[in-house]
């Protein structure tokens, strides 16, 4: 977990901020994080809501780290890189593919990453969700246009007591 940076991160905020950027994806859209059940003890395991759920903590992250320690000068976001070629399609024969008009080039995908982790624009900000370099909008359902899903952040992926529950459960779990 981040904690065992902060100290690091805490120097480099002095400086200026630090900034963390968590990758997240469109996929939190598929799960909030279900804290009832995280290993799937109860409910039966379903990968694509598996994945949903890790993208969601990601973002929790980003709102959880932002919480505790933007007084340190540290602020975390999160961000959807888009659909982009990478080795982790060799895992996922039968997911719902991307059509070939919302495919990113490796450059195009991490612009939203360099974005977040260097404009001044960003100085001071936190807990956010970002794709396209743009902040994402958030939904109240998860949208049947493809093209918005990618635009949208659901809710229970920015909610300040969900990150706080998240940050509390993985500390207890690292134990």
């Amino acid at each position: 977990m981040a904690t065992g940076l902060h100290s690091a991160l805490a120097a480099g905020g002095r400086d200026g901020g630090a900034r963390i950027v968590a990758v997240s994806s469109s996929g939190h859209l598929s799960s909030p994080v279900v804290f009832d059940d995280l290993q799937f003890a109860f409910r039966p395991y379903d990968r694509l809501l598996a994945y949903g759920q890790s993208k969601t903590a990601n973002v929790l992250f980003a709102v959880g780290a932002t919480a505790r320690w933007a007084g340190d000068g540290i602020t975390a976001n999160a961000l959807n890189p888009g659909a982009v070629e990478t080795n982790l399609q060799r895992y996922a024969n039968g997911w719902p593919a991307t059509p070939p008009e919302r495919r990113k080039t490796t450059q195009q995908s991490a612009a939203t990453t360099v974005l977040l982790a260097t404009s001044p624009l960003l100085d001071g900000i936190g807990g956010r969700y970002f794709n396209d370099c743009n902040e994402g909008v958030v939904v109240d359902h998860r949208p049947s246009d493809f093209a918005k899903i990618f635009r949208s952040v659901a809710p229970y992926a920015l909610d300040p007591d969900n990150a706080e529950r998240l940050w509390e459960t993985s500390l207890r779990l690292l134990a």
